[in-house]
């Protein structure tokens, strides 16, 4: 397994991480065991960070993953977001950073996990309720007491990053990053190599629109059927974009989504590509593009057949956008 550094002074971890969401039902129907054979497969791959949330299934995906990892903690780097509200009927209810929530929540992350320590902890968003200041202090708080191993952030604007990485040094950002969703490039990816901060992409496959498998409308019953991406004619126009990619991945011998993972792979070696996996064939067929070699001609090719302003629709919904502090540049 090829391997990278979480931030300049950080642990070095698989090149590839495991997004776990999908083992929670997210993505469709999942079975349990299925789930923990792709834990298992993923650590036998040398595939260690392993990313998961205390909200994916209200708990049952940490519980699932701690199953998964009896006698493997060792194996393994749990990355855990934390902050987000969710109704029982799934709705979502915005977010809690608080200084006491974020030890309330990490504590019932521990007991779940069945762990002493979590390896990177981070909020899922960015709470604007809170400063920034005081969830990253109350993190660090945990560090000290030996809860956690290092701080992380998700969807934080370049102003939010520097503002947590003044308290205590920050190791990754998690953010969305793919083909369809490059506008991280502008102001937040120099500010993380600036700082020295990795970037942990996630939707690199946009969802699974990405992909050799024609959709011919949003999934129902799932999170897709409620992203703009996958309805009416922005599917279409985002269908013929991914049909563009189809040629180039013929020639370089692999499938559509293994170009779009090697794409996040080659944009440098501080971007750790999380592969949304619930199988253990998804999860080899995910590896394999690692071994996915891209020449400057190549990556000339991708950019011309998916420019950026070409993508149609955003990547959630009006009211979840407006939420992500990510989307506000101040």
């Amino acid at each position: 397994m090829q391997t990278r550094r979480l931030g300049t002074n950080d642990p070095t971890v698989s090149a590839l991480g495991l997004g776990c969401m999908g083992f929670s039902g997210g993505y469709g129907p999942v079975s349990d065991v299925e789930s923990i054979a792709t834990v298992h497969a993923a650590l036998d791959a040398g595939v260690n960070y392993l990313d998961t949330g205390d909200f994916y299934g209200a708990g049952q995906n940490e519980m699932l993953l701690g199953q998964a990892l009896k006698g493997k903690r060792d194996k393994a780097f749990i990355a855990v977001k934390f902050g987000a509200l969710r109704g029982p009927d799934g709705t979502w209810h915005g977010s809690d950073n608080r200084p006491g929530s974020v030890k309330n929540f990490l504590a019932y992350t521990l007991k779940r996990l069945g762990t002493d320590y979590v390896d990177l902890y981070q909020p899922a968003r960015v709470d604007p309720a809170v400063p920034i200041e005081d969830t990253v202090g109350a993190i660090a708080d945990m560090v000290k007491a030996g809860y956690v191993r290092h701080v992380g952030l998700s969807e934080a604007s370049a102003a939010t990053v520097r503002r947590a990485h003044a308290v205590h040094p920050i190791a990754a950002l998690q953010i969305e990053y793919s083909l369809m969703s490059r506008s991280i490039e502008q102001t937040i990816l120099p500010a993380l190599r600036e700082l020295g901060i990795a970037l942990v992409a996630y939707g690199v496959l946009s969802r699974g629109l990405i992909s050799d498998h024609a959709l011919t409308g949003a999934p129902t019953g799932e999170i897709r059927a409620r992203m703009p991406r996958f309805m009416g004619e922005n599917l279409s126009r985002n269908r013929a974009l991914v049909d563009a990619l189809k040629a180039i991945a013929a020639e370089n011998g692999c499938t559509t989504a293994q170009l779009a993972i090697a794409w996040v792979l080659s944009r440098g070696n501080d971007v750790i590509p999380l592969i949304g996996a619930k199988r253990p064939d998804q999860l080899a067929s995910a590896v394999a593009a690692l071994d996915v070699n891209l020449s400057q001609a190549d990556l000339a090719r991708i950019a011309q057949a998916v420019p950026a302003q070409a993508v149609a629709g955003e990547r959630y919904g009006t009211a979840l956008m407006a939420h992500l502090d990510s989307e506000h540049p101040s």
